[in-house]
């Protein structure tokens, strides 16, 4: 598959999205009122907000797509901040309030085992959005995750370039309680292992912590000595930044990695402090959850929205309906080419003054 076809297309609703964070805004708000049952509403939990794309662009497309394809229906959403607890309490509270479907990202997978099977038992569909939760779920909308970690890998080998094979590579992993996070490990770990001269360093960073990951760099650093790698894996972008600052601190400048396409990361890319991230699919992984919500609500059949059937992480559940998206490398030279002309971002919002010059010298104006 080319880098066209795979390219996501925010760019089409942007205006729309702009219009339906006004519109839609209210929706999230739905459940600080309590309230009994609503056979229209549709329950959205997100997991965190550390990383920017949850509210940047998550919420704000599902929200939107749910009002086109159901002008009467409500969404109730709250953001766990990182605390599985939290969740729980959210996901208890929708299913107390009459919502038929749930969306949920969630923070612990395996902690989602519980409630799935008593949602279930009460009638109550649930959707896994982004990571595989455990339990009964009615479907399943992500990436591929193990390719995006071998993208990741071979974006690493490419940047290190011919000294690849004499190298030696930190890796700073996702979260242990996301179950994507290893997927991305083990697909990374497919081509460093056997492509690069040794991973030397590596640490899981509970909840994606930027601030842990930095400290954890700066471990690998005491460890190794300034010397001692030539490379840098970081399971996303917001820990890219805390390991690039480390890096930084210490006069170090080697390649680094990162996921999810945040502004602060490309613009870092252009800059040249990190090599590189990956673009994903945000908005038709959205759409496709949207819409297989909508029909759940409506008890209308979703499979030509859902190709493929994955187990669930543990193996208890088998043949969950699922859409799994791709993604592709993005790099200072194609910036322009995928994040601006899909409109992603604008190139005014990428190019402040700061990186107006390394901007400039790409091309993007």
């Amino acid at each position: 598959m080319n880098a066209t076809t795979r390219r996501i297309v925010i760019g089409t609703a942007a205006v729309s999205m702009a219009v339906s964070l006004a519109a839609c805004g209210k929706a999230g708000d739905d459940n600080k009122g309590g309230g009994g049952g609503d056979s229209k509403a549709i329950g959205l939990l997100l997991p965190e907000n550390k990383t920017t794309r949850y509210e940047t662009f998550d919420r704000p497309i599902i929200e939107a797509k749910i009002t086109q394809l159901c002008g009467d229906c409500k969404v109730k959403y709250s953001n766990a901040a990182g605390e599985s607890d939290t969740q729980k309490k959210q996901f208890d509270a929708l299913i107390t309030q009459g919502v038929k479907v749930i969306i949920v990202d969630s923070v612990n997978y395996e902690a989602t085992k519980s409630w799935v099977e008593q949602a279930a038992k009460k009638g109550v569909k649930v959707v896994a959005y982004d990571r595989l939760a455990e339990g009964p779920v009615s479907a399943y909308v992500s990436y591929d995750n193990e390719k995006i970690g071998r993208l990741q890998g071979e974006a690493m080998v490419k940047a290190l370039g011919a000294k690849a094979k004499e190298s030696n590579v930190v890796m700073i992993n996702g979260s242990p309680l996301d179950p994507n996070a290893p997927f991305f490990k083990k697909g990374a770990h497919s081509v460093l292992d056997t492509q690069v001269k040794k991973v030397v360093y590596e640490q899981d960073i509970p909840d994606w912590s930027p601030d842990e990951a930095n400290k954890k760099m700066g471990a690998a650093i005491d460890s190794l000595g300034k010397d001692g790698f030539q490379g840098v894996y970081s399971a996303n972008d917001g820990m890219a930044g805390g390991i690039i600052t480390a890096l930084n601190k210490q006069g170090i400048k080697v390649p680094v990695g990162g996921q999810d396409s945040e502004l602060a990361g490309l613009q870092r890319i252009l800059k040249g402090d990190q090599a590189f991230t990956i673009y994903k699919q945000i908005k038709p992984e959205a759409e496709t959850t949207a819409e297989i919500a909508v029909r759940l609500l409506k008890g209308e059949k979703f499979d030509d929205l859902t190709p493929t059937k994955v187990d669930s992480v543990s193996g208890a559940i088998k043949g969950i309906p699922a859409k799994l998206y791709d993604a592709q490398v993005v790099t200072k030279e194609n910036v322009a080419d995928t994040i601006i002309a899909d409109k992603v971002y604008k190139a005014s919002e990428i190019c402040t003054p700061e990186y107006k010059a390394a901007c400039e010298a790409v091309g993007i104006k």
